[in-house]
């Protein structure tokens, strides 16, 4: 049918032509008998009135095809395409899969995903009702408003040392003397609009050595309510009494219906309240101290103004109360339903029905931490409590963002020159975040590593993180690597770093976690349930994850066959002795000190490695043919090809693999007198280059030389893996008490500064992270039979004791997890508390490695 069809086609087009070349030759003498010569003796055809009107007709279609082509063309011009860098990439979204919807969606409605202030709540929606505390505390003998988690407030501790990541979370935080302790419980229960109630209690109490009672004998909390769609919220009366009536305020919002916010307590509290309208949300402290500065003086004291501004959407209760005091604060919703039985609702959310709860919370919690990472028989417990608080706070840290990222037009590298931007697309983005006080929002490469221990945690929060970075991608598969979305994400991000370039990656870490999971998969470690939904994920996901590896494979590649560099090194900088590669996540790791095209880093050769055994392995799950150029199995299979890595990266002099680029070791900073304009000169710290570069090896050890070792890439038998292994347990090179440092010793950068204001920041200090990976692969090769087994069991054995006594140590001492840790002594260093990649000290403890 089809054959004959095509032909009928084709030998009709035949006929229409043989008719026409009949036609013509028919045409010629009718023509011609109508022709009559005009006085001036040229020949005017005369056409028949049938004739006429087809012509006029093909006019009047030409006029109207012609309307239509100028309407395009004006329309095209005065709306220009999108730049493909912000156009959102052309397939299903992830999180608009059924198992993302519905219940799961709900469940996970309300949270405390605001990470960057002390305790902040808020709704998975971009105009939210958030709540939110602050309180009085005292440094250096005056009082200080606290809100926003910063280094600034000194606190001796805080952080969730216990949380779900859903419905339950328990944190303490200890201020100069002061310790507050919150709980945060959700419920649904009939009645409730939709996301369900929550409840917040907060305990005060003081150590009263650490105490100066000059101070006050109580404590001043202010916990707020705003509504960022502008709506107006009512106090519940002029006057509150929470002995009368616990109602606080009410209000309307689209999603959870009409809802009331109340608060009880036990003891005898006095409250104040002011009502704010703002369109900002990122400043609500700079509200508060302005109203408690004009109370102060008017009338000389520290209280709220009990007034509200006309349709407040923003309120702020002051809670007053002497030593030590408990409040439980609740929202209940769908109070406008006919079944909403609010005074019910609220006292199971209160007193001794809340408490009952949150131990329950508590024991389960602990129960499932047990269950999932099995640490009794492993470590002490005093370790225990250590995992426990830094899973709790990774989960609890888990945020939601809604804006849109700034995307750099220029290649401009130099951060203090301007840079002209184009908004993405407004997106949401739900995500861990590294840091609560300096990193409070999402990082790419930091996820995946995030999401190595929430998989093991909750498989649907993990997946639903995942999906929602997946969607961040443009058109050509690149997604941004730093997420600062929204108004309170970029009050904390100096302007100059806020463009993201699209010409730059940054390690696709997702691939580490997603790996495990397939593993996983393969080991019949889930539920039939999930692992449907996981087959389902993975079949919607795939289109984006091969974009994503077509962006690096073809935007990241080098020269040579397998070879890749990371963009964005600024090759004309002054500066800086060593040009950072801020889209490797290493930052200043020495590279090439001279920036080109030539260039090979190892880095990236293994994520790409990672990235395309991966998808190599999710095309065998899903059953997928290979695309032409699409082969991941051909592309994993060279990449692991161990004598082209050690051509193309191999040192045999030092034993190590480096780097490849255009480089000399004689570069140095040096102080010269610079002209700064109009005959005025500064002294500057400078680069010096005292040699031309070549192209060569770059000779310097750390964790970018173990990058093949991370991958598992040297066999077991070969002379290379015990080359590595003596790099690893060398105190000269990388070996120390408190884990691997950065850097070797012997590197002529290590612990050198960059700049004049850049210290030493990969060139020395433990991070967990890549001690993490170098356990990963030790503990493979103590499993593999081969000349170096024992060996690595013991440097593994020893290795991993080291980070887990020098962490825990740290946490016991400071009340924190931290960003890396000094090679020297141990201490903690860089931001606090950091429970993004450090938290994965639970999987060390844990020993839950995957298979890479």
């Amino acid at each position: 049918m089809t054959g004959s069809g095509r032909r009928t086609v084709r030998s009709r087009v035949r006929s229409l032509s043989d008719a026409d070349d009949d036609s013509l030759r028919e045409i010629g003498p009718r023509l011609n008998r109508h022709r009559e010569r005009s006085k001036y003796g040229s020949s005017i055809p005369i056409f028949s009135n049938a004739n006429l009107k087809v012509l006029l007709g093909i006019c009047f279609l030409a006029f109207f095809i012609i309307l239509f082509m100028i309407h395009r063309l004006l329309n095209s011009t005065m709306e220009p395409k999108l730049p493909r860098a912000v156009t959102p990439f052309p397939a299903p979204k992830i999180m608009d899969l059924p198992q993302f919807q519905g219940e799961h969606k709900e469940s996970l409605y309300w949270g405390t995903y605001r990470p960057h202030v002390y305790l902040g709540i808020r709704a998975r929606t971009p105009k939210s009702l958030i709540a939110g505390l602050m309180w009085i505390g005292v440094k250096d003998g005056r009082y200080h408003l606290r809100h926003v988690c910063r280094h600034e407030d000194d606190l001796s501790t805080y952080g969730w040392t216990r949380h779900n990541g859903r419905d339950f979370g328990h944190q303490v935080l200890v201020d100069h003397g002061m310790t507050l302790t919150t709980g945060f419980l959700k419920s649904k229960e009939e009645g409730s609009g939709y996301g369900g109630d929550w409840a917040v209690r907060i305990n005060v109490q003081i150590d009263k050595s650490q105490w100066n009672e000059e101070f006050g004998k109580g404590a001043q909390l202010f916990f707020y309510l705003a509504d960022e769609g502008g709506n107006a919220l009512d106090v519940s009366r002029e006057k509150l009494n929470i002995h009368e009536d616990s109602l606080l305020a009410s209000g309307s919002q689209a999603d959870i219906g009409d809802w009331q916010l109340h608060l009880k307590s036990m003891d005898d509290l006095e409250l104040h309240y002011a009502g704010f309208h703002t369109p900002h949300f990122h400043n609500l402290s700079d509200l508060v101290e302005e109203n408690l500065a004009s109370q102060i003086k008017k009338h000389a004291r520290l209280q709220l103004s009990d007034s509200l501004d006309d349709s407040p959407n923003v309120l702020v209760f002051q809670i007053v109360g002497g030593f030590p005091f408990t409040t439980d604060i609740v929202l209940i919703s769908g109070t406008d339903s006919e079944s909403s039985r609010e005074e019910e609702r609220v006292r199971m959310l209160t007193g001794t029905s809340l408490s009952n709860q949150l131990k329950y919370k508590e024991q389960e919690f602990d129960e499932k931490f047990e269950k999932i990472f099995n640490l009794a028989e492993k470590v002490d417990s005093e370790s225990v409590s250590v995992g426990k608080a830094a899973i709790g706070n990774l989960l609890g840290g888990i945020g939601y963002f809604y804006g849109q990222s700034k995307i750099a037009l220029s290649r401009i590298l130099n951060l203090r020159e301007h840079v002209n931007y184009v908004s993405y697309w407004p997106a949401e983005l739900y995500t861990a975040v590294p840091s609560r006080s300096f990193f409070p929002r999402g990082f790419l490469w930091d996820e995946g590593f995030h999401q190595l221990i929430i998989w093991r945690w909750d498989i649907h929060i993990s997946l639903d993180i995942i999906g929602h970075w997946l969607d961040l991608m443009n058109v050509d598969g690149w997604i941004p690597r730093e997420q600062i979305l929204g108004a309170e994400a970029l009050s904390r991000v100096p302007e100059e770093f806020v463009p993201q370039h699209p010409t730059n990656g940054n390690p696709p870490t997702l691939f580490l976690a997603l790996n495990d999971i397939i593993n996983g998969l393969k080991n019949n470690e889930f539920t039939a349930m999930d692992r449907s939904e996981i087959s389902l994920f993975l079949e919607r996901a795939f289109v984006r994850l091969e974009a994503w590896f077509h962006w690096f494979n073809t935007t990241q590649s080098g020269k040579q066959m397998s070879s890749y560099y990371w963009h964005g090194r600024d090759n004309r900088t002054m500066r800086e002795i060593n040009p950072k590669t801020l889209s490797s996540g290493l930052d200043d790791y020495p590279r090439a000190s001279h920036p080109s095209e030539d260039e090979r880093h190892l880095d990236l050769r293994c994520w790409m490695l990672l990235a395309a055994d991966c998808m190599h392995s999710i095309q065998e799950l899903l059953d997928k043919e290979s695309k032409p150029g699409m082969d991941y199995g051909s592309t994993a299979k060279l990449l692991l090809d161990f004598e082209l890595l050690n051509q193309m990266h191999f040192d045999d002099a030092y034993g190590a693999y480096f780097d490849f680029g255009n480089h000399t070791e004689k570069v140095q900073l040096k102080w010269k007198e610079l002209e700064a304009g109009q005959n005025y000169a500064t002294r500057q710290l400078v680069r010096d280059v005292m040699e031309i570069p070549v192209l060569r090896l770059v000779p310097h050890i750390g964790y970018v030389s173990l990058f093949p070792f991370m991958g598992r890439i040297i066999p077991s038998g070969s002379w290379i893996l015990e080359k590595q292994l003596e790099l690893i347990s060398n105190r000269s090179f990388l070996w120390t008490d408190y884990g691997l440092r950065s850097l070797a010793k012997t590197s002529s950068l290590y612990m050198k500064r960059n700049t004049e204001h850049d210290p030493p920041y990969w060139r020395g200090p433990v991070w967990i992270n890549m001690n993490y990976r170098i356990l990963s692969a030790l503990h493979h090769y103590s499993k593999e039979n081969g000349p170096y087994q024992d060996k690595a069991k013991a440097i593994y054995e020893e290795l991993r004791s080291n980070l887990i006594r020098n962490i825990v140590r740290n946490y016991q001492q400071t009340g924190f997890l931290w960003e890396q840790y000094d090679q020297i002594k141990g201490k903690g260093k860089g931001t606090h508390p950091f429970t993004g990649w450090t938290s994965l000290v639970v999987l060390i403890m844990a020993e839950a490695y995957g298979k890479i």
